[in-house]
C-alpha cells in the first residue's frame, strides 16, 4: 500500500537539518582554501606579467622558474589556478568541488613525486623529500573520506 505514495520532498528541497558541506572540511583545509583562493586569483596576473616579458619567481611542488611564460611557469600557474578553482568550489559548497579537489591532490602528488625522482634520472643523485606530500596525502584522503557525505548533503 505504501508503494503508491508519492514522496513530497524531492532531493533539492532537503537540507538535512541545516547541514553545511563546509562542516565536513577540517580547519586546516579551510585555512589552505583561503590561501589558494587568493593565490589562484593572482596567478592570471602573474602569467600576463610573463607574456609582457617581465620575470616573476615562481616555485611550487619542487618546480622553480623566473619566467612565467615558460613550460614550467605555465604548469605552476595552472596548478595554482586549479587550486583556486577548488577553493572557490569548496567555499561555495558546489557539487563538483570534491571531484576537482581529488584531481588537484592527485596532480600535486604526481608533480611532487616526479620532482623528487627527476634528479636521479638526470644523474644529479640528489634526493629532496617534498614536504608538500605531508599535506597532499591527508588532503586526498580527506576528500575521499567525505566524498559520499558531500554528495549526500544537497545545498539549494
Amino acid at each position: 500500500m505504501q508503494d503508491n505514495q508519492t514522496d513530497l520532498l524531492i532531493d533539492e528541497q532537503i537540507h538535512l537539518n541545516g547541514a553545511s558541506r563546509k562542516k565536513l572540511l577540517p580547519i586546516w583545509i579551510k585555512v589552505f582554501m583561503w590561501f589558494f583562493l587568493i593565490t589562484g586569483t593572482i596567478m592570471p596576473v602573474v602569467f600576463l606579467i610573463g607574456v609582457f616579458g617581465h620575470n616573476a619567481e615562481l616555485s611550487f611542488y619542487g618546480l622553480e622558474t623566473n619566467e612565467p611564460f615558460s613550460a614550467i611557469g605555465i604548469l605552476i600557474t595552472s596548478v595554482f589556478v586549479i587550486k583556486g578553482v577548488t577553493a572557490f568550489g569548496l567555499l561555495k559548497e558546489t557539487d563538483w568541488a570534491i571531484k576537482i579537489g581529488i584531481a588537484d591532490a592527485i596532480i600535486g602528488i604526481t608533480i611532487c613525486t616526479i620532482s623528487m625522482i627527476y634528479p636521479f634520472i638526470n644523474a644529479e643523485f640528489k634526493f629532496a623529500l617534498r614536504l608538500e606530500l605531508i599535506a597532499l596525502i591527508p588532503y586526498l584522503l580527506t576528500f575521499l573520506k567525505i566524498k559520499t557525505e558531500w554528495e549526500r548533503v544537497r545545498i539549494k
